[in-house]
């Protein structure tokens, strides 16, 4: 059974289930859903908490010899499994497929829920034999990034849970401030909790002098932001990578690897190939579509070349020269493919021309 975050309550109160998986890399929802998961559990009468980390050398053998072992603390336990790497191999494949038989014959003792969680899932991995077994048995947790049109009503929702009254200004200021870093959000949100009374409206002026810019982004954020056209959220997401230190390397490869499969799309286009056949050729999600169709209706083929160009003139200049700032130019890079017809009369070598 598949659900999402959302769900996890609703589906907490229905029919008991001995596993759960909960995979995905962010963290303020992985973290919500496993206290939830607990707390429910716990509330069950699931007292004793058994925890194991998974890496290349960890025995599988051992979640067997735990679940059919008898406890001295509790008739009924919570099993644990944080996963250091997905890649099991064969020997965790077999012990999960054989622990999947043993759960499904002692259904009915309902003594020992699995919870078993960790990074992202490739689509090879949830296709693995023992993940869907298990999926079977239980619940499927994946945890998407909340985009930043979910955001609002996120925000909203936990200001609610813990009584804070922020203005309207006061959630939009929040939302560009935190975007991509939900811990320190909610943090900030609980900080408001002590600081206000309840039925006090947090105006803009109150939050201002309070909250701290902690906004986290990664380069695939950026591609996104890039992909709506929106080159100054780029240019900012690009400036708090640099002061996080992020290396410059790792941005220039997501770029590279985005704009080829663009160059490579709108070359097909104009041969007359269709966009729903694009779609399915580079499989691209329902929930990404509209992004590459904005960014497909608005980039044409020459920006993209010019903007291939000086990609490859950015790689080389950050890899011999100290002297110019790779982030700017990067900068740069995203205004080419929307403004190509004028950026290309402007110099990379910005401190000399």
């Amino acid at each position: 059974m598949k659900i999402y975050h959302n769900q996890l309550q609703q589906t907490l109160s229905q029919d008991f289930k001995p596993v759960w998986l909960v995979f995905g890399d962010e963290p303020w929802q992985q973290n919500d859903s496993l206290i939830k998961i607990r707390k429910h559990a716990q509330q069950q009468g699931f007292s004793e908490i058994i925890r194991f980390s998974s890496d290349n050398k960890f025995d599988w053998q051992q979640l067997i010899d735990e679940y059919q072992s008898m406890s001295l603390f509790a008739n009924q336990r919570i099993i644990e499994v944080e996963f250091s790497t997905i890649k099991i191999g064969d020997n965790g494949n077999k012990a999960l497929l054989a622990l999947s038989e043993i759960i499904k014959k002692n259904a009915s003792l309902q003594d020992v829920i699995f919870i078993f969680y960790g990074g992202k899932l490739d689509g090879p991995s949830a296709n693995r034999k023992w993940f869907k077994t298990l999926s079977q048995l239980g619940c499927y947790l994946p945890l998407y990034d909340i985009d930043v049109k979910g955001l609002p009503r996120w925000l909203q929702t936990q200001a609610r849970n813990i009584n804070v009254n922020l203005a309207p200004e006061v959630s939009s200021l929040l939302i560009e401030l935190f975007e991509g870093n939900l811990p320190a959000l909610e943090q900030e949100l609980q900080k408001l909790s002590l600081l206000f009374p309840n039925n006090h409206q947090i105006s803009l002026t109150d939050a201002e002098q309070l909250v701290i810019k902690q906004a986290k982004f990664n380069p695939f954020q950026i591609i996104d932001a890039l992909l709506q056209g929106d080159c100054k959220k780029c240019v900012v997401m690009l400036d708090q990578l640099q002061q996080e230190g992020t290396a410059v390397g790792q941005i220039i490869w997501v770029f590279h690897k985005e704009i080829n499969q663009l160059y490579s799309m709108l070359s097909k286009l104009a041969q007359g190939k269709q966009l729903n056949d694009l779609y399915k050729e580079y499989r691209i999600w329902d929930k990404r579509k509209p992004l590459y169709q904005n960014a497909l209706s608005h980039i044409s083929l020459k920006n993209v070349k010019r903007a291939m160009s000086r990609l490859a003139d950015i790689d080389l200049i950050s890899k011999t020269s100290s002297e110019f700032n790779a982030f700017v130019l990067l900068s740069d890079l995203c205004l080419t493919l929307y403004h190509g017809e004028t950026m290309q009369h402007f110099s990379l070598n910005y401190e000399y021309n």
